[in-house]
Protein backbone atom coordinates (compact mmCIF):
# COMPACT_ATOMS: atom_id res chain seq x y z
CA UNK A 1 0.00 0.00 0.00
CA UNK A 2 2.83 2.10 0.12
CA UNK A 3 4.75 2.18 -3.18
CA UNK A 4 3.98 4.22 -5.79
CA UNK A 5 1.53 2.62 -7.45
CA UNK A 6 -1.14 3.27 -4.54
CA UNK A 7 0.02 7.20 -4.03
CA UNK A 8 -3.92 7.61 -5.17
CA UNK A 9 -4.74 6.52 -1.76
CA UNK A 10 -2.45 9.76 -0.10
CA UNK A 11 -2.85 12.19 -2.74
CA UNK A 12 -6.78 12.46 -4.02
CA UNK A 13 -8.55 15.26 -2.41
CA UNK A 14 -11.48 12.50 -1.62
CA UNK A 15 -9.33 9.84 -0.34
CA UNK A 16 -6.28 10.36 2.25
CA UNK A 17 -7.63 10.77 5.75
CA UNK A 18 -11.25 10.69 4.80
CA UNK A 19 -11.03 6.57 4.00
CA UNK A 20 -12.77 5.28 6.92
CA UNK A 21 -11.97 1.39 5.89
CA UNK A 22 -9.99 0.27 3.36
CA UNK A 23 -9.32 -3.51 3.05
CA UNK A 24 -8.47 -6.70 0.96
CA UNK A 25 -11.12 -7.77 -1.82
CA UNK A 26 -11.73 -10.87 -4.05
CA UNK A 27 -9.76 -14.03 -3.35
CA UNK A 28 -7.52 -12.81 -0.60
CA UNK A 29 -10.61 -11.21 1.58
CA UNK A 30 -12.32 -14.94 1.14
CA UNK A 31 -8.89 -17.23 1.69
CA UNK A 32 -9.05 -19.04 -1.39
CA UNK A 33 -5.91 -17.13 -2.94
CA UNK A 34 -3.39 -18.78 -5.07
CA UNK A 35 -0.22 -18.10 -6.06
CA UNK A 36 -2.11 -16.14 -9.61
CA UNK A 37 -4.02 -14.20 -7.20
CA UNK A 38 -4.58 -10.66 -7.88
CA UNK A 39 -4.46 -8.29 -4.95
CA UNK A 40 -7.67 -6.17 -4.89
CA UNK A 41 -8.81 -3.51 -2.41
CA UNK A 42 -11.82 -2.51 -1.25
CA UNK A 43 -12.87 0.40 0.75
CA UNK A 44 -14.98 3.26 1.95
CA UNK A 45 -14.51 6.83 2.14
CA UNK A 46 -17.03 9.98 3.31
CA UNK A 47 -18.57 12.28 0.77
CA UNK A 48 -16.78 15.65 0.55
CA UNK A 49 -19.01 18.76 2.00
CA UNK A 50 -20.00 19.58 -1.27
CA UNK A 51 -21.56 16.17 -1.89
CA UNK A 52 -23.70 16.40 1.20
CA UNK A 53 -24.75 20.52 1.02
CA UNK A 54 -23.60 21.43 -2.52
CA UNK A 55 -23.94 20.91 -6.50
CA UNK A 56 -21.32 18.23 -5.87
CA UNK A 57 -21.98 14.19 -6.71
CA UNK A 58 -19.72 11.47 -5.91
CA UNK A 59 -20.14 7.49 -5.84
CA UNK A 60 -16.88 5.30 -6.00
CA UNK A 61 -13.40 5.90 -7.02
CA UNK A 62 -11.90 3.11 -9.15
CA UNK A 63 -8.07 2.49 -10.20
CA UNK A 64 -7.67 0.17 -12.81
CA UNK A 65 -4.18 -0.62 -12.39
CA UNK A 66 -4.62 -1.69 -8.52
CA UNK A 67 -7.93 -3.02 -9.10
CA UNK A 68 -9.06 -0.81 -5.80
CA UNK A 69 -12.85 0.39 -5.61
CA UNK A 70 -13.44 3.06 -2.98
CA UNK A 71 -17.34 3.54 -2.57
CA UNK A 72 -18.44 6.83 -0.90
CA UNK A 73 -20.81 6.24 1.93
CA UNK A 74 -23.64 7.17 0.97
CA UNK A 75 -23.44 4.62 -1.83
CA UNK A 76 -22.31 2.03 0.73
CA UNK A 77 -25.34 2.43 2.80
CA UNK A 78 -27.61 2.23 -0.17
CA UNK A 79 -25.92 -0.97 -1.41
CA UNK A 80 -25.41 -1.92 2.59
CA UNK A 81 -29.28 -1.67 3.04
CA UNK A 82 -29.79 -4.18 0.01
CA UNK A 83 -27.73 -6.30 1.59
CA UNK A 84 -25.42 -6.30 -1.72
CA UNK A 85 -22.87 -9.25 -1.49
CA UNK A 86 -19.85 -7.03 -2.83
CA UNK A 87 -20.39 -4.59 0.06
CA UNK A 88 -21.38 -6.57 2.79
CA UNK A 89 -18.04 -8.46 2.24
CA UNK A 90 -15.93 -4.80 2.82
CA UNK A 91 -18.07 -5.26 6.94
CA UNK A 92 -17.05 -8.67 7.41
CA UNK A 93 -13.41 -8.94 7.19
CA UNK A 94 -10.97 -9.82 10.11
CA UNK A 95 -9.46 -7.67 11.51
CA UNK A 96 -5.89 -8.28 10.49
CA UNK A 97 -7.56 -7.75 6.81
CA UNK A 98 -7.97 -4.14 7.20
CA UNK A 99 -5.13 -1.67 6.25
CA UNK A 100 -7.15 1.49 7.27
CA UNK A 101 -9.72 1.96 9.12
CA UNK A 102 -10.37 5.43 11.15
CA UNK A 103 -12.81 5.87 13.93
CA UNK A 104 -15.81 6.71 11.80
CA UNK A 105 -14.84 3.27 9.63
CA UNK A 106 -14.64 1.25 13.06
CA UNK A 107 -18.16 2.66 14.19
CA UNK A 108 -19.74 1.43 11.08
CA UNK A 109 -18.02 -1.99 11.64
CA UNK A 110 -19.42 -1.80 15.49
CA UNK A 111 -23.19 -0.78 13.95
CA UNK A 112 -23.03 -3.49 10.73
CA UNK A 113 -25.94 -5.27 11.58
CA UNK A 114 -28.15 -2.44 11.33
CA UNK A 115 -28.24 -3.33 7.67
CA UNK A 116 -29.11 -7.28 7.68
CA UNK A 117 -32.56 -7.90 6.98
CA UNK A 118 -34.42 -10.90 5.36
CA UNK A 119 -33.45 -9.06 1.86
CA UNK A 120 -30.05 -10.79 2.17
CA UNK A 121 -31.49 -14.12 0.70
CA UNK A 122 -32.59 -12.37 -2.53
CA UNK A 123 -29.50 -10.12 -2.78
CA UNK A 124 -27.23 -13.71 -2.49
CA UNK A 125 -29.72 -15.84 -4.20
CA UNK A 126 -29.44 -13.89 -6.62
CA UNK A 127 -25.58 -13.22 -7.08
CA UNK A 128 -25.55 -16.72 -6.62
CA UNK A 129 -28.25 -17.65 -9.57
CA UNK A 130 -26.20 -15.50 -11.95
CA UNK A 131 -23.22 -17.77 -11.68
CA UNK A 132 -25.20 -20.78 -11.60
CA UNK A 133 -26.32 -19.05 -15.15
CA UNK A 134 -22.53 -18.78 -16.13
CA UNK A 135 -21.51 -22.68 -15.18
CA UNK A 136 -24.65 -24.13 -16.90
CA UNK A 137 -24.45 -21.58 -19.81
CA UNK A 138 -20.38 -22.51 -20.14
CA UNK A 139 -20.73 -26.11 -20.22
CA UNK A 140 -23.92 -25.75 -22.46
CA UNK A 141 -21.40 -24.44 -25.12
CA UNK A 142 -19.45 -27.48 -25.37
CA UNK A 143 -21.63 -30.26 -24.34
CA UNK A 144 -25.32 -29.83 -26.19
CA UNK A 145 -26.36 -30.24 -29.42
CA UNK A 146 -27.75 -27.16 -31.31
CA UNK A 147 -31.10 -27.79 -30.43
CA UNK A 148 -30.72 -28.51 -27.02
CA UNK A 149 -28.29 -25.49 -26.55
CA UNK A 150 -31.18 -23.10 -28.72
CA UNK A 151 -33.32 -24.41 -25.47
CA UNK A 152 -31.12 -23.90 -22.73
CA UNK A 153 -30.35 -20.17 -23.81
CA UNK A 154 -34.23 -19.89 -24.19
CA UNK A 155 -34.64 -20.76 -20.27
CA UNK A 156 -31.59 -18.28 -19.28
CA UNK A 157 -32.62 -15.60 -20.91
CA UNK A 158 -36.48 -16.50 -19.07
CA UNK A 159 -34.73 -16.59 -16.46
CA UNK A 160 -32.49 -13.44 -16.52
CA UNK A 161 -35.36 -11.61 -17.11
CA UNK A 162 -37.88 -12.39 -14.52
CA UNK A 163 -36.93 -9.46 -12.41
CA UNK A 164 -37.97 -7.21 -15.13
CA UNK A 165 -41.10 -9.09 -15.46
CA UNK A 166 -41.92 -9.12 -11.76
CA UNK A 167 -41.39 -5.10 -11.80
CA UNK A 168 -43.32 -4.72 -14.72
CA UNK A 169 -46.15 -7.37 -13.99
CA UNK A 170 -48.83 -4.60 -13.88
CA UNK A 171 -47.77 -2.64 -17.10
CA UNK A 172 -49.92 -1.26 -19.73
CA UNK A 173 -47.05 -0.23 -22.14
CA UNK A 174 -46.46 -3.49 -24.07
CA UNK A 175 -45.96 -6.79 -24.15
CA UNK A 176 -42.52 -8.91 -25.20
CA UNK A 177 -43.30 -12.72 -25.92
CA UNK A 178 -40.63 -15.24 -26.64
CA UNK A 179 -40.63 -18.41 -28.21
CA UNK A 180 -38.50 -21.15 -29.81
CA UNK A 181 -39.46 -22.12 -34.17
CA UNK A 182 -37.46 -23.10 -37.27
CA UNK A 183 -34.38 -21.21 -37.67
CA UNK A 184 -34.22 -18.75 -40.24
CA UNK A 185 -30.65 -18.89 -40.28
CA UNK A 186 -28.99 -21.77 -42.51
CA UNK A 187 -26.76 -22.38 -39.29
CA UNK A 188 -28.81 -23.29 -37.13
CA UNK A 189 -31.77 -25.78 -36.68
CA UNK A 190 -33.67 -24.20 -34.09
CA UNK A 191 -33.84 -20.19 -33.01
CA UNK A 192 -35.25 -18.15 -30.83
CA UNK A 193 -37.29 -15.48 -31.94
CA UNK A 194 -39.08 -12.52 -30.45
CA UNK A 195 -42.26 -11.14 -30.74
CA UNK A 196 -42.53 -7.31 -28.97
CA UNK A 197 -44.65 -4.42 -29.10
CA UNK A 198 -44.28 -1.43 -26.46
CA UNK A 199 -45.82 1.98 -26.65
CA UNK A 200 -44.82 4.93 -24.77
CA UNK A 201 -41.77 2.94 -22.91
CA UNK A 202 -38.82 4.90 -21.34
CA UNK A 203 -36.37 4.43 -23.27
CA UNK A 204 -34.13 2.87 -20.47
CA UNK A 205 -36.24 0.33 -18.86
CA UNK A 206 -36.30 -0.47 -22.91
CA UNK A 207 -32.58 -0.72 -22.94
CA UNK A 208 -31.94 -2.54 -19.66
CA UNK A 209 -34.39 -4.95 -21.03
CA UNK A 210 -32.50 -5.52 -24.21
CA UNK A 211 -29.19 -5.39 -22.59
CA UNK A 212 -30.49 -8.13 -20.27
CA UNK A 213 -31.25 -10.28 -23.12
CA UNK A 214 -28.59 -10.06 -24.97
CA UNK A 215 -25.46 -10.38 -22.32
CA UNK A 216 -27.08 -13.92 -22.02
CA UNK A 217 -27.10 -14.80 -25.48
CA UNK A 218 -23.52 -13.15 -26.36
CA UNK A 219 -21.77 -15.96 -24.00
CA UNK A 220 -23.05 -18.34 -26.67
CA UNK A 221 -21.09 -16.36 -29.21
CA UNK A 222 -18.10 -17.80 -28.06
CA UNK A 223 -18.32 -21.31 -29.63
CA UNK A 224 -15.57 -22.95 -30.87
CA UNK A 225 -13.47 -20.43 -29.16
CA UNK A 226 -13.19 -22.50 -26.20
CA UNK A 227 -9.37 -22.59 -24.13
CA UNK A 228 -10.72 -25.99 -21.99
CA UNK A 229 -7.53 -25.29 -19.45
CA UNK A 230 -8.30 -21.60 -18.87
CA UNK A 231 -12.12 -21.74 -19.23
CA UNK A 232 -12.18 -25.15 -16.74
CA UNK A 233 -10.49 -22.85 -14.47
CA UNK A 234 -13.01 -19.98 -14.88
CA UNK A 235 -15.69 -22.70 -14.32
CA UNK A 236 -14.66 -24.21 -11.12
CA UNK A 237 -14.37 -20.44 -9.83
CA UNK A 238 -17.64 -19.77 -10.83
CA UNK A 239 -18.72 -23.13 -9.00
CA UNK A 240 -16.31 -22.20 -6.35
CA UNK A 241 -18.45 -18.59 -5.76
CA UNK A 242 -21.52 -19.69 -6.02
CA UNK A 243 -21.00 -21.91 -3.28
CA UNK A 244 -19.45 -19.47 -1.20
CA UNK A 245 -22.17 -16.88 -1.56
CA UNK A 246 -24.57 -19.57 -0.22
CA UNK A 247 -22.43 -19.93 3.01
CA UNK A 248 -22.50 -16.01 3.18
CA UNK A 249 -26.24 -15.93 3.07
CA UNK A 250 -26.64 -18.47 5.10
CA UNK A 251 -24.42 -17.31 7.71
CA UNK A 252 -26.52 -13.47 7.94
CA UNK A 253 -29.67 -15.10 7.88
CA UNK A 254 -28.78 -17.85 10.72
CA UNK A 255 -26.29 -15.95 12.65
CA UNK A 256 -26.88 -12.35 11.89
CA UNK A 257 -23.06 -12.46 11.14
CA UNK A 258 -21.02 -11.21 8.08
CA UNK A 259 -18.07 -13.34 7.54
CA UNK A 260 -15.46 -13.10 4.84
CA UNK A 261 -13.31 -14.98 5.10
CA UNK A 262 -14.15 -18.98 4.19
CA UNK A 263 -11.30 -20.05 6.72
CA UNK A 264 -13.61 -23.21 7.75
CA UNK A 265 -14.64 -23.65 4.53
CA UNK A 266 -11.69 -23.68 2.72
CA UNK A 267 -10.89 -27.48 2.56
CA UNK A 268 -14.32 -27.70 0.39
CA UNK A 269 -13.94 -24.63 -1.79
CA UNK A 270 -10.19 -25.17 -2.57
CA UNK A 271 -11.51 -28.46 -3.51
CA UNK A 272 -14.40 -26.80 -6.13
CA UNK A 273 -11.43 -24.48 -7.40
CA UNK A 274 -9.21 -26.97 -8.24
CA UNK A 275 -11.33 -29.01 -9.97
CA UNK A 276 -12.01 -31.87 -7.79
CA UNK A 277 -16.31 -31.83 -8.80
CA UNK A 278 -15.46 -31.29 -12.76
CA UNK A 279 -15.34 -34.58 -14.67
CA UNK A 280 -13.64 -35.14 -17.95
CA UNK A 281 -16.01 -33.71 -19.94
CA UNK A 282 -15.70 -30.58 -18.48
CA UNK A 283 -19.55 -30.98 -16.63
CA UNK A 284 -19.62 -31.72 -12.78
CA UNK A 285 -20.61 -34.57 -11.45
CA UNK A 286 -23.99 -35.53 -9.27
CA UNK A 287 -22.10 -34.63 -5.90
CA UNK A 288 -21.17 -30.80 -6.59
CA UNK A 289 -25.28 -30.58 -7.30
CA UNK A 290 -26.34 -32.32 -4.63
CA UNK A 291 -24.58 -30.10 -2.49
CA UNK A 292 -25.57 -27.03 -4.20
CA UNK A 293 -29.23 -28.54 -3.53
CA UNK A 294 -28.63 -28.94 0.24
CA UNK A 295 -27.52 -25.40 -0.17
CA UNK A 296 -30.41 -23.82 -1.49
CA UNK A 297 -32.72 -26.11 0.96
CA UNK A 298 -30.50 -24.26 3.79
CA UNK A 299 -30.71 -21.32 2.74
CA UNK A 300 -34.58 -21.13 2.08
CA UNK A 301 -35.03 -22.74 5.83
CA UNK A 302 -32.83 -19.97 7.02
CA UNK A 303 -34.72 -17.24 5.13
CA UNK A 304 -38.53 -19.28 6.82
CA UNK A 305 -36.12 -19.29 10.33
CA UNK A 306 -34.22 -15.94 10.79
CA UNK A 307 -34.88 -13.48 13.78
CA UNK A 308 -33.69 -10.89 10.86
CA UNK A 309 -36.36 -8.41 10.09
CA UNK A 310 -38.04 -8.09 6.54
CA UNK A 311 -36.25 -4.83 6.09
CA UNK A 312 -33.95 -2.71 8.23
CA UNK A 313 -34.69 0.16 10.90
CA UNK A 314 -34.61 3.05 8.58
CA UNK A 315 -34.89 5.64 11.44
CA UNK A 316 -31.41 3.90 12.87
CA UNK A 317 -29.88 4.22 9.80
CA UNK A 318 -31.06 7.60 9.18
CA UNK A 319 -29.77 8.40 12.42
CA UNK A 320 -26.74 7.10 11.87
CA UNK A 321 -25.62 8.11 8.33
CA UNK A 322 -26.96 11.60 9.10
CA UNK A 323 -24.03 11.19 12.44
CA UNK A 324 -21.65 9.71 10.22
CA UNK A 325 -22.34 12.62 7.37
CA UNK A 326 -22.21 15.65 10.15
CA UNK A 327 -18.56 14.87 11.36
CA UNK A 328 -17.55 14.67 7.24
CA UNK A 329 -19.12 18.24 7.21
CA UNK A 330 -17.35 19.42 10.16
CA UNK A 331 -14.44 17.82 9.49
CA UNK A 332 -14.60 16.03 12.56
CA UNK A 333 -13.17 12.75 11.41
Amino acid sequence: MNTPQYGFLRTEPRLGRRIMLLGLGGSHAYGTNNENSDIDFRGITLNMPSDLIGLTEFEQYEDSGTDTVIYSFNKMVRLLLECNPNTCEILGLDHDQYLIKSSLGQELLDNRKMFLSKRAAKSFGGYAGAQLRRLQNAIARDSMPQTERERHIFNSVTNALEDFERRYADFDKGSIRLYIDKAENPLLETEIFVDAHYRHMPLRDYENMWSIMHSVVKDYDKIGKRNKKKDDNHLNKHAMHLIRLFMMAVDILEKGEIRTNRRSDLDLLLRIRSGGFQKEDGTFGSDFYDMLKDYEERLLQATKNTILPDNPDMEKVEAFVEYVNRKAIEGDY
